[in-house]
């Protein structure tokens, strides 16, 4: 087996409709409904499904816990941008800019957090190399 790319992350929520409201208005996710009810957040190739803490769907984690993420976005633009952008929303910014290692090199980093506290590591990939 060779995996290929990552197509979904569940993230156990609180509150679906402030966890919906919040990657829509400052990460620009779009929602999907699905399923009998159930609701993802989707950018670019990728979703986040939410489940409601006490009440998930099946099969689930070990201690599905809200709050318990920590997640990294990479945008096309600067994180100096974003974070202005965030900053415009009322989003508070925890942490950065600051230099990281991401899966394909370096990556300049803001840390924000969503509604249950999640870590939402917002990122642009530096350029390395002619």
């Amino acid at each position: 087996m060779r995996l290929r790319a990552l197509d979904h992350v569940v993230l156990t929520v609180t509150d679906i409709d402030a966890t919906l409201s919040f990657y829509e208005r400052a990460l620009g996710m779009r929602r999907v409904s699905f399923g009998g009810g159930r609701f993802a957040l989707a950018f670019g190739d990728q979703k986040l499904n939410l489940h409601q803490a006490g009440n998930e769907f099946e099969p689930k984690a070990a201690w599905p816990t809200p709050g318990s993420a920590d997640l990294c976005f990479l945008i096309d633009g600067s994180v100096d941008a974003a974070a202005d952008e965030l900053r415009a929303l009322g989003v508070l910014t925890e942490t950065g800019p600051v230099e990281r290692t991401g899966a394909r090199g370096p990556i300049r980093s803001i840390y924000v957090r969503d509604p249950d506290g999640n870590l939402v590591e917002v990122a642009e990939q530096i350029a390395t190399g002619p």
